[in-house]
């Protein structure tokens, strides 16, 4: 059962409804008598992030640091 509580009530307590909530407590933060909304823990994605975390979806082409073609250096105003 969800555990309904008041907003003042909530900005004065929110750091120990937070840490109810990561305990899987449900609690519901109501405005003016009607639930407004829900209090709920963040999953983790396991989403790799840092140094390697795109290993295996970037690829550099072969041709990379190819001359640029004449079209392109005239446009640059390099020829």
């Amino acid at each position: 059962m969800a555990r309904t509580i008041n907003l003042h009530a909530a900005k004065t307590h929110l750091s120990r409804l937070v840490e109810d909530a990561v305990n899987g407590e449900d609690i519901i933060i109501a405005k003016a008598g009607r639930p407004a909304v829900r209090l709920v823990p963040v999953t983790p994605t396991g989403r790799r992030t840092g140094f390697g975390a795109d290993k295996g979806k970037i690829s550099v082409s072969r041709d990379f640091d190819a001359p640029l073609p004449e079209y392109l250096l005239r446009a640059f105003g390099v020829k």
